[in-house]
């Protein structure tokens, strides 16, 4: 990391008036500061009249997750406004993408889902998750992310609520 002549100075002597390697002490100070930095358009609500700003300190156990597929959807999810445009781009594919996410089928008989932590299906998503970032860099094309039964097929035997029209007793 480069720092300015002065910031340089002063951050050295900070770590030796704490014991610390320069390292150690810039690691330290950025843990500090992620305590004092809000998340954009991120509210608690402490009661029906009053909110406040979450910093990422506070967030950061939920924004943290080992596989790179995980952390763009809780990023995604808890402050999209920080979504890099490339992270962007992968977000709506995985958005309009009924694999990987649990739905049902509507009136029209087509798949419809909810985008909320409950309704993702993750392993899929870690699955095709190569393919996910390839589309969205222009590096494949669009028919290599995974299908899905978009509208539902029905049987032609009965009405479309009569669904146990298969089942022989």
């Amino acid at each position: 990391m480069r720092f300015d002549p002065k910031l340089n100075y002063l951050c050295e002597l900070a770590s030796r008036a704490q014991r610390r390697t320069k390292s150690s002490f810039v690691e330290w100070a950025v843990a500090e500061a992620l305590k004092n930095v809000e998340l954009p358009e991120v509210l608690e609500f402490e009661d029906f009249d009053n909110s406040r700003h979450v910093t990422i300190s506070e967030k950061s156990s939920e924004l943290w997750e080992v596989d790179e597929a995980d952390r763009l959807v809780a990023l995604a999810l808890i402050a999209p406004a920080l979504l890099a445009h490339d992270e962007q781009l992968i977000w709506k594919l995985v958005k309009e993408n009924g694999y990987v996410w649990k739905g049902r089928y509507n009136s029209s008989g087509e798949w419809s889902w909810e985008t909320n932590p409950s309704s993702l299906i993750r392993d899929r998503l870690r699955e095709n998750w190569d393919k996910f970032k390839g589309v969205a860099a222009g590096e494949l094309p669009k028919d290599q992310l995974p299908n899905w039964n978009r509208v539902k097929s029905w049987s032609g035997k009965g009405s479309s609520d009569d669904l146990d029209d298969d089942v022989p007793f």
